[in-house]
């Protein structure tokens, strides 16, 4: 029995709805009250005030992320808004934007209830107020990742599923072209996972002016970027993700790429996926099935990369297996019928997804019915973006972890078994055996008071450490080329007037190893100042 015709109408009129919806209610909350990844926020915050000032991405600032994941951001920081407010009004923008693509795909590729379920859970994911996963928290951080699914849920059906409607293969291919931009631009991971998949089904089904009109779209995409940008931004975003790649401070963002594949948690939709490819192919349905096949290691590497391993794709693989069911009687050489077969698989793949999906929908009604009670800025020193807030204990509450088993204390004989990393030194000294393990703001707010009252405000003050958060706190300029999140090497400290080095830092083994690079390349380090928290250091090239 044929699907019904997809309305249009309707399915816009849904997907207002949801924007509405989870686009409004933030803003009735009158500002954000963000519950966790604190840092990782502060990290969004100095990647889009940077930018709002005039500072690129790659050239100015060293950072992996695209510049299109703070650009909307950005554009409203600039039209006066608080960060808080520009974040929820540049959700909204990206739903609009990707509003019209969605329509397409729904119209051209798919029937029945699906491009209503598919409308909706792209805004979904464009609009939510948290990454993913299951459990109950309100954050921005890799708030890319959700804005890089949200355009693979538009191109990877354009490329894999056949028009169910007349042919418009130019339109069709700006769309992929555009989006394949739009992913190098947000978050390059998924340009690589998907860009060659894509191609696949195009090439099997001989859609050359699909192809063409990709490869038009996406090079115009890479020409107005030079065109504001400068040819240099290629190569500059190309260095920090060779830095990035090498860095040995965080390797991975979760479990291994094993682990994301095989571990208890991911098996089944790893199952279900293969399951799928194998069912589709034996159905005749050999493209989408090839199709699959070449997105798997994309969907397993994105997962893997992505903090929380969450399989986003799966509700892209519900789709594709529900638009490419075989006709009733199809069967494979066990005698199963294929169509039940595949539509057991499909809703597997929905249990699988449903929690995170869940958690993401229900996200903005959380924060609506957030408590305001002991709320306070999470950018302290910058009044105009005071409509971010997280929870007063969380970032005043001070814990420091000390080792037990260093020179001199009562667990010492035990040093050789604990395989610790090491903290590093500082001009021959042993630097303390300690980690801020919470209260990151209470040293940032102590430390750059004291910087202030010693006649530093106003300098460029590079952190041996994870966070260089100094201008968030005080009169302190950004270091150019610094990373907001330190990845690996020595970014920025060249232009940096000096050097904190944190006598208890966030993670000892960055400044261990910015303190170790420094020392290999040949940098003096010349001691101005000395407190119960920290060193202060001229730093002068070799």
């Amino acid at each position: 029995m044929p699907m019904t015709k997809t309305n249009l109408v309707l399915l816009a009129g849904i997907m207002l709805a949801v924007v509405m919806v989870m686009g409004g209610l933030p803003l009735l909350k009158g500002g954000f009250y963000i519950g966790k990844h604190e840092g990782d926020t502060l990290h969004l915050a100095e990647l889009v005030l940077r930018m709002a000032n005039g500072e690129l991405p790659h050239l100015d600032v060293m950072t992996p992320i695209g510049i299109l994941a703070m650009a909307p951001m950005v554009l409203f920081v600039k039209f006066g808004l608080g960060l808080g407010h520009a974040i929820f009004y540049a959700q909204i923008l990206v739903a609009l934007a990707l509003l019209p693509a969605v329509l397409r795909v729904a119209q051209s590729r798919m029937a029945g209830a699906w491009p209503y379920f598919y409308g909706a859970f792209v805004m979904v994911l464009c609009l939510a107020l948290v990454h993913g996963e299951a459990e109950k928290s309100v954050s921005i951080s890799m708030h890319y990742n959700r804005w890089a699914w949200a355009v693979a849920y538009i191109i990877i059906p354009l490329a894999v599923l056949s028009p169910l409607t007349r042919p418009q293969p130019a339109l069709d291919g700006v769309i992929i072209g555009i989006g394949l931009g739009l992913l190098a631009l947000t978050k390059v991971t998924y340009f690589v996972s998907f860009a060659p998949a894509i191609l696949v089904p195009l090439l099997a089904r001989r859609e050359w002016g699909t192809i063409l009109a990709a490869g038009l779209a996406g090079l115009a995409v890479a020409g107005i970027t030079t065109l504001f940008t400068g040819p240099e931004f290629w190569l500059a975003y190309l260095n920090d993700l060779r830095t990035v790649s090498a860095s040995v401070v965080r390797p991975n963002p979760g479990e291994p790429l094993g682990g994301t594949i095989a571990s208890p948690p991911y098996m089944g939709a790893s199952i279900t996926l293969i399951a799928a490819v194998i069912m589709l192919r034996q159905a005749g349905r050999s493209v989408e099935g090839m199709a699959l096949l070449f997105l798997m290691p994309g969907f397993f590497y994105v997962t893997y990369q992505n903090f929380g391993n969450d399989p986003q794709w799966l509700f892209l693989l519900v789709l594709i297996i529900f638009m490419a069911l075989p006709s009733k009687g199809v069967t494979n050489g066990l005698g199963w019928d294929l169509r039940d077969a595949l539509r057991i698989t499909g809703i597997l793949a929905i249990a699988f997804g449903a929690p995170s999906a869940i958690n993401l929908a229900y996200s903005p009604f959380r924060h609506f019915s957030t408590s305001e009670v002991d709320r306070v800025p999470l950018l302290p020193g910058l009044p105009a973006h005071h409509d971010i807030l997280t929870i007063e204990s969380r970032i005043y509450q001070v814990d420091v972890a000390v080792s037990a088993d260093g020179p001199g204390q009562p667990l010492a004989a035990y040093r050789d078994r604990a395989d610790r990393p090491p903290f590093g030194t500082y001009n021959g000294e042993a630097l303390p055996e300690c980690v801020i393990e919470n209260g990151m703001h209470a040293w940032f707010e102590t430390v750059s008071a004291d910087l202030t009252a010693a006649g530093y405000g106003g300098k460029a003050i590079l952190s041996t450490d994870l966070f260089n958060l100094f201008w968030a706190f005080g009169d302190f300029a950004p270091v150019k080329r610094s990373a907001p999140w330190y990845y690996g090497g020595l970014s920025g400290v060249e232009n940096a007037d000096y050097l904190v080095i944190p006598l208890c830092p966030v993670h000892a083994k960055v400044r261990a190893g910015m303190l170790s690079a420094m020392e290999k390349g040949g940098w003096t380090l010349t001691e101005v100042r000395r407190t119960p928290l920290y060193i202060l250091a001229k730093a002068k090239a070799p």
